[in-house]
């Protein structure tokens, strides 16, 4: 009986490392798209994603030359602007293109500091991040332009 008892422990000591390698595989799975989308994030040029494919990024530029670029931006990608709305604490711009709606936001932090979310839904359902990227980064580009 002893030698039963030793078998059965050697079998699940050979079936721990088994058990271990298995479980891993599935929780480590599952941290593969986190990895990715903190890479995916540093390759944006230091825009920040947030939930719902919103893009936000904080200039050291005050709010009406950012509100400027944004236009110049909105302009240069085809996007045609609705309506700017004043704000207690900036203004939101709102815009169309195609089938999205677009809204960015920018909101003054100080009188040398504007963050701006920028917003893009296509078919008032699904987000598009990318649009919402780029819209931040050409503003970006605008301000840089009007720097030199």
């Amino acid at each position: 009986m002893l030698a039963h008892t030793e078998n059965g422990l050697d079998m699940k000591k050979r079936q721990l490392p088994m058990m271990l390698m298995l479980v891993s595989s599935l929780t480590l799975t599952a941290c593969d798209p986190v990895t990715l989308t903190i890479l995916g994030a540093g390759a944006s040029a230091g825009v920040a994603h947030g939930l719902g494919s919103v893009a936000y990024k904080t200039f050291t530029v005050p709010i009406k030359r950012v509100n400027k670029a944004t236009l110049v931006a909105l302009k240069r990608m085809g996007i045609k602007v609705e309506s700017i709305e004043k704000t207690e604490t900036g203004k939101v711009i709102n815009a169309t293109s195609a089938d999205r709606n677009i809204e960015v936001t920018l909101e003054a932090i100080s009188n040398k500091t504007t963050r701006i979310r920028s917003i893009a839904v296509q078919d008032t359902i699904f987000f598009d991040q990318a649009t919402a990227v780029e819209i931040v980064n050409q503003t970006e580009r605008a301000l840089k332009r009007r720097r030199t």
